[in-house]
């Protein structure tokens, strides 16, 4: 991480309601810290397997995310609400777009932050279905990037790297006594703890004030 003294460590699922909720705090310190701070993205796959959505599963997802549009100020798109939680047939998987944060990192690391931002405002907001490539692909260009070379690139990061990143981010998930989804790990000099960031939902700024504290003095 030539340039950063120190490291953002995001352990992170582009379907998890808590990760969109936390969005706003890693987007702050992107914004605010990003020339001492690098972020590294690891997708730990929330949805392992495709999961077809049953209503008993909808009713929890809906009043987990009115608690989370309450806590974080996120919104939440009608087509979401309306279309893709109330139909038949949606499925839940998390390794289509885990794979296409790999993909936009493997073209521009500078895209993998945008790409899973793309992907979350695309399913919460717009109720799009982000398990599909072809939706993926959309994204990825709607984010500056070429679609032709996008395809490829997430071709292979499906056939080669996507199922090892998930263990290796469930691993380090592990190690650092993460508790779900998302995990937030600040490395400095080799060093690592986990950041608490439940109280600083809906509250970007005193996230980004407690980080920039632990962070190396600049000389």
């Amino acid at each position: 991480m030539s340039g950063h003294h120190a490291t953002l460590h995001y352990i992170h699922d582009p379907l998890c309601g808590w990760c969109y909720a936390a969005q706003p705090l890693v987007s702050a310190a992107v914004d605010k810290l990003g020339g001492r701070l690098a972020l590294q993205l690891h997708g730990g796959g929330l949805f392992g397997e495709p999961r077809r959505l049953d209503p008993d599963m909808a009713e929890h997802i809906v009043h987990a995310d009115q608690r989370i549009a309450q806590l974080s100020g996120q919104p939440f798109g009608k087509a979401y609400l309306e279309g893709l939680l109330a139909e038949q047939g949606t499925v839940l998987y998390s390794l289509p777009p885990i794979t296409a944060v790999l993909a936009a990192e493997a073209i521009d690391p500078t895209k993998a932050y945008p790409m899973l931002i793309a992907i979350q405002d695309a399913h919460y907001q717009r109720g799009l279905r982000v398990v599909e490539p072809e939706v993926l692909t959309e994204l990825a260009m709607e984010i500056g990037l070429d679609g032709e070379r996008f395809a490829a690139a997430f071709a292979k990061a499906q056939s080669t790297q996507v199922i090892e990143h998930v263990q290796a981010s469930r691993r380090l998930m592990e190690e650092v006594g993460g508790q779900g989804f998302p995990t937030l790990l600040l490395e400095v000099h080799d060093k690592r703890q986990v950041l608490p960031h439940q109280h600083d939902y809906g509250k970007p700024e005193a996230f980004v004030e407690r980080l920039a504290a632990r962070l190396p003095a600049v000389h």
